[in-house]
């Protein structure tokens, strides 16, 4: 692949493009049939040179190895392409197209054809040890599915197309976990745990702008394994058992506090019984008592009066 090189500049170099096209090829069942033909009649022409004698027969053989050499040359240039491959074509090292159509194809016997898969393609990162965005280290692995979408790119932008898929899909990965926090207090920050569905679509189109110069289109990429490395894993399930527990709590006193807040409005309405401000304050106690104990309270009779 050429480059363009800026003298003096002190720019990187920039790569100029191959772009996939298709290549000059035509069947190849009646290059087939033709050849098979060429080599019956070369031989043929050989084994009636072997009978003859005298000045004819030098010039049988030489029609006859002739024959032979245009069957071969024919019959070289036959390529099977299968579903879901194709073949880039080169011709004295320059890039003469691609072939897509399968089936048997026939093409310039001189040209060197590269096999290309072109079927979709599972790719599944190694278990990374990434620190998040609030410096946790966490556990992290991705599945990425990808098909190669432009045939030159793939075989002359780079170097074994499949590991520069690998290696920038693990490159994308760190850098998403890196770059958000396995889990944030604040409402409507992003999150790797909260927010799986948005974190894995900005994975793939990191993924996808990082094998974009290889010819490589990134069909879906999901995480498929995210957790706290081991030696914080314990500490932050406290933490996050810590504030369930919070959390449950302080539901339950709203609950509680609005069922006394009812309890004293309908005895207050409906008359049952005049109470101070120091019956109100037990009362409440009782109650509060009551509906946040998380073991069964026991009731006592009182059998005096009511400040007794």
């Amino acid at each position: 692949m050429a480059l363009q090189t800026p003298v003096g500049t002190g720019r990187p170099l920039e790569p100029v493009p191959v772009v996939e096209h298709p290549a000059r090829a035509t069947r190849g069942v009646k290059v087939l049939a033709a050849g098979v033909a060429a080599v019956l009649a070369g031989v043929a022409l050989l084994w009636y040179a072997h009978k003859q004698t005298g000045g004819t027969t030098t010039a049988l053989v030489w029609a006859g190895v002739l024959v032979l050499i245009i069957a071969v040359l024919g019959l070289a240039g036959l390529t099977p392409v299968a579903p879901g491959q194709a073949r880039v074509i080169q011709l004295f090292g320059k890039y003469r197209g691609t072939e897509r159509e399968s089936g048997m194809q026939w093409v310039n016997p001189f040209t060197h054809r590269i096999k290309v898969s072109t079927r979709i393609r599972n790719h599944e990162t190694a278990q990374a040890k990434v620190n998040d965005a609030d410096g946790n280290p966490i556990e992290i692995a991705a599945v990425v599915v990808w098909q190669v979408q432009d045939t030159a790119k793939a075989i002359y932008s780079v170097d074994e197309y499949t590991k520069f898929v690998a290696i920038q899909t693990e490159t994308a990965v760190r850098h998403i976990a890196s770059s958000y926090p396995y889990t944030s207090p604040h409402e409507g920050a992003l999150s790797l745990r909260e927010n799986a569905d948005e974190i894995t679509q900005r994975l793939s189109a990191e993924i996808a702008a990082r094998v974009q110069l290889a010819g490589v289109a990134i069909i879906e990429s999901r995480l498929t394994r995210l957790s706290y490395a081991a030696e914080i894993a314990q500490a932050m399930l406290r933490q996050q058992q810590a504030s369930a527990v919070v959390g449950a709590r302080m539901t339950i006193v709203e609950g509680a506090v609005g069922m006394v807040r009812l309890a004293l409005r309908r005895l207050e309405e409906e008359d049952v019984v005049a109470l101070d401000e120091e019956r109100k304050a037990a009362m409440v106690s009782n109650l509060l008592v009551v509906l946040c104990s998380e073991q069964a309270t026991q009731q006592v009779v009182n059998t005096g009066s009511l400040y007794q």
